[in-house]
């Protein structure tokens, strides 16, 4: 039986309707397929943008070691870094806090000789804050410093230090030291270098604990860490090489 024209036109119609959203699919996937590797570039792109390569000088705080920066050594080759770009130095917790940043000062420049990097990176943590700092202020460290991560320092002193005043180096600590005010007077982080601290109301060691931050830092409050816990924090520890390869 013959169809009516207006039952023909509308299976015309159907037809056109189908054909038109099936271009327009085609159209789109071919779109999609065509800016897949360009977003991927993309991703890849601000991938690399993270960098391992910048050697890491670990600098210890009083009393410590080059053996309290082993789980902070074993989060960083987590987080890309090659066990020859890690280096621990090591100073005379009982003697002066100026010579232990002339010795890091050496140290940089030799890690610097040794990888041919033109920068290193500091993780400090405790005193190590202070001999950093001297370093990066007073001695114009900066210049070959990229990123400064300070794990719970003194950077304004702190009164626990006050048990052990015999040392100079606990002078040094203790808050309004002459050398705290050399560290803390005008800019306290000067140059190009990225600076950032971490530092928690539980540390129980730097008081205050507000001690620690930097102005002109990223200063990160962490809920709840103890001074030496910090030294095993896997979290802190990767949040400290996130930070670094940025």
């Amino acid at each position: 039986m013959p169809r009516s024209p207006r039952r023909l036109l509308g299976v015309l119609a159907a037809a056109a309707a189908a054909i038109t959203l099936f271009s327009s699919a085609s159209t789109a996937g071919a779109a999609d397929a065509a800016t897949a590797p360009a977003a991927s570039a993309s991703r890849s792109a601000s991938a690399q943008a993270l960098s391992t390569s910048t050697p890491v000088v670990f600098v210890h705080g009083y009393t410590g070691s080059a053996s309290n920066w082993v789980t902070a050594k074993s989060v960083f080759q987590l987080n890309g870094w090659s066990s020859s770009n890690l280096f621990a130095y090591e100073y005379n917790s009982y003697g002066n806090n100026i010579t232990n940043a002339q010795g890091l000062a050496t140290f940089v420049d030799n890690v610097k000789a040794q990888t041919g990097a033109s920068k290193v990176a500091i993780v400090n943590h405790s005193m190590g804050g202070l001999v950093s700092q001297y370093y990066l202020k007073v001695l114009g460290g900066n210049t070959s410093v990229s990123h400064l991560a300070s794990i719970a320092g003194a950077n304004h002193g702190t009164t626990y230090a006050g048990a052990c005043l015999i040392y100079t180096t606990c002078q040094q600590m203790y808050p309004g030291s002459s050398f705290i005010s050399q560290i803390t007077s005008g800019d306290e982080t000067p140059g190009t270098t990225k600076y950032a601290t971490w530092y928690s109301a539980c540390d129980g060691v730097i008081l205050p604990y507000t001690s620690t931050k930097l102005d002109g830092a990223t200063n990160n409050n962490v809920a709840c860490q103890t001074h030496i816990g910090y030294l095993t924090d896997t979290v802190v520890l990767g949040q400290i090489a996130r930070f670094v390869a940025s």
